[in-house]
């Protein structure tokens, strides 16, 4: 018996132990949002579209859009004044 409760707290703690999980890919450059980073705080106009991107989405303040995603779309966010608060690939 005073074997069993010391195993039995071994056993408990490794069933607590996570693994650490691999970083997130940085996907940033599958779209090109990289390139494009620096037109955020820029009017809307200065986007003239992205030659590498096979999609581009303009989300609008308020819009719905869905949550797929695709590695390869380029999103442009603007806020209500079109000026352009984020980019991003997805």
């Amino acid at each position: 018996m005073r074997l069993v409760a010391p195993l039995l707290g071994l056993v408990l703690l490794a069933a607590c132990q996570t693994e650490t999980p691999d970083p997130a890919p940085d996907m940033s450059a599958s779209c090109g949002a990289a390139d494009l980073q620096p037109l955020q705080g820029q009017p809307l106009a200065q986007f003239q579209g992205h030659p590498t991107a096979q999609a581009t989405r303009i989300i609008a303040p308020g819009m719905a859009v869905t949550m797929d995603y695709r590695p390869d779309r380029l999103n442009v966010e603007h806020d209500a004044d079109m000026v352009i608060t984020r980019i991003f690939c997805g």
